[in-house]
């Protein structure tokens, strides 16, 4: 029998399309805008699957869902809004939705994710406590920030491992921290540790624990990390710089789920959520011999890549107002930043990413006197934190430099972030998959997701194109058709 979709939306456009695209999906279709006609149809046992809007005239569809859910447990319900915020999509999850989508949306995936709905076994909603509401710990409404948020909350109440890459600065930490508080190991401890802050002679014994007299100075027992974070989440930073006696150490924790203190002889059984997290190659480690296969497949379960500042530049105006009031939330006064003064910050190329952008946030707060923050004010900072910087007198990204004058200015940047310190081996393959990420995105975005075309323009066999595609994890464009 043909299923029939349930599309509440008091946009009319948007119930056109729907309308269209759902029945030439082949779908039963039923069109309101508002939420009292929906509750009814739903009420007498219509409709195999619903696609609503947030906000509706007379009801907002979370307070909707939970009504739904107790009526209707099976039916399964996929929220779209345009409040796009990684609040929205974790209150969609915790209110039983089956899945939550940002507008606008791909059509394309609306339909794809409908069929899954229909095709698979019925999901238990997950809650979250009525206080955790209100927080919100990720910021940013850009396409890239609506996929991670999408995957976050779909891993929330799972034990899955996880593996977050990315430059430094993109907020790591931040993402495995959201991930823990609004889990179901949010009643756990949360504890981090970053593997190159530790000298790698004693990251065993930070941890697992060491025994008394385990080593020179081992005076006392001493607990490790996995003991303190019992019941929760365990985060490991820069886990590319873990010596390879510790990971055969991690790879046993990973396998059977016990380790020993350094010293000690009785395996201790352990229940940690491991996130993982690194802003170095570690194929290419594995290829030197620096890393374990293994134990990268075993961290690696869910890979999240997260995206650079310079290519999420349209969050930057929402990061610059939350940074704004954590700071005058600490006794800073109040400022305002021009328009002129956010769109040189969007032409920016943000080498330190989204940290380098909070420093400069509250640097400015606290030293300039200015009410408002002015584009001649940013474009002095940014020089003074850049040197050569390629931002012109006109306070935006120079045209007039080549791509080998851009590599170079942005290699300059690379390597002065390092102070008197080399940056890690590997630069060169490093360099060149930072290059040809942009690259293959930007042809396939400028060619509308056509890999044929987007072939032809690079020079390159479509075979290989879709080869790269999948190695670099490039999210293909497609045209949301008006949606």
């Amino acid at each position: 029998m043909t299923a029939t979709i349930l599309v509440a939306d008091d946009d009319a456009a948007i119930r056109t399309v729907l309308n269209q695209a759902l029945t030439r999906a082949g779908y039963e279709v039923r069109i309101t805008s508002n939420a009292a006609t929906l509750w009814r149809w739903i009420s007498a046992g219509e409709g195999d699957l619903v696609v609503t809007d947030v906000i509706m005239p007379d009801e907002n569809a979370f307070d909707l869902l939970p009504r739904i859910k107790k009526a209707r447990p099976e039916l399964p319900v996929l929220v779209m809004s345009a409040q796009n915020t990684f609040m929205t999509a974790i209150k969609a999850s915790e209110k039983g939705a089956y899945d939550y989508l940002p507008k606008p949306f791909d059509l394309t995936e609306l339909i794809a994710i409908i069929g899954r709905a229909l095709a698979e076994p019925k999901r238990k909603p997950a809650r979250l406590d009525d206080d955790m509401q209100d927080g919100m710990p990720l910021v940013g409404r850009s396409a890239a920030m609506q996929e991670i948020y999408r995957v976050l909350a779909r891993l929330m109440q799972t034990d899955l491992t996880l593996m977050i890459t990315g430059e430094s600065g993109t907020g790591k930490e931040l993402v495995a921290r959201a991930l823990h508080d609004y889990g179901k190991r949010r009643n756990g401890p949360f504890v981090a540790i970053n593997m190159a802050a530790i000298p790698r002679d004693l990251i065993e014994s930070e941890l697992f624990g060491h025994e008394k007299g385990a080593f020179t100075g081992a005076q006392n027992r001493s607990t490790g990390r996995f003991e303190q974070a019992e019941g929760g989440t365990l985060f490991l930073d820069e886990i590319g710089d873990m010596p390879m006696d510790a990971q055969t150490r991690l790879l046993r924790v990973l396998q059977q789920g016990e380790y020993t203190t350094v010293g000690g002889r009785t395996p201790i059984r352990t229940d940690v959520r491991i996130v993982a997290a690194t802003n170095k190659d570690l194929k290419h480690l594995i290829n030197q011999g620096l890393f374990r296969e293994d134990l990268y497949y075993r961290l690696n379960v869910v890979p999240l890549r997260l995206p650079p500042l310079r290519d999420r530049a349209e969050d930057i105006p929402d990061l610059v107002r939350h940074f704004m009031q954590m700071a005058e939330k600490e006794g800073l006064d109040a400022k305002r930043f021009d328009s002129e003064a956010l769109d040189l910050m969007k032409a920016y190329a943000w080498p330190g990413n989204v940290r380098e952008l909070e420093n400069l946030v509250r640097r400015l707060m606290a030293l300039y006197p200015q009410e408002v923050i002015s584009r001649e004010i940013i474009e002095s900072e940014l020089r003074s934190d850049v040197p050569d910087s390629p931002i012109d007198k006109m306070g935006t990204r120079s045209g007039s430099l080549t791509i080998a004058q851009a590599v170079e200015e942005n290699m300059r940047s690379y390597f002065a972030s390092f102070g008197e310190n080399l940056p890690p081996p590997g630069l060169y393959d490093r360099v060149l998959t930072e290059l040809e990420y942009p690259l293959i995105l930007a042809a396939l975005t400028a060619t509308r997701g056509n890999q044929i075309k987007a072939a032809d323009l690079l020079g390159l066999n479509r075979n290989t194109l879709r080869k790269k595609i999948r190695e670099l994890g490039v999210s293909v464009y497609r045209s949301s058709r008006g949606a």
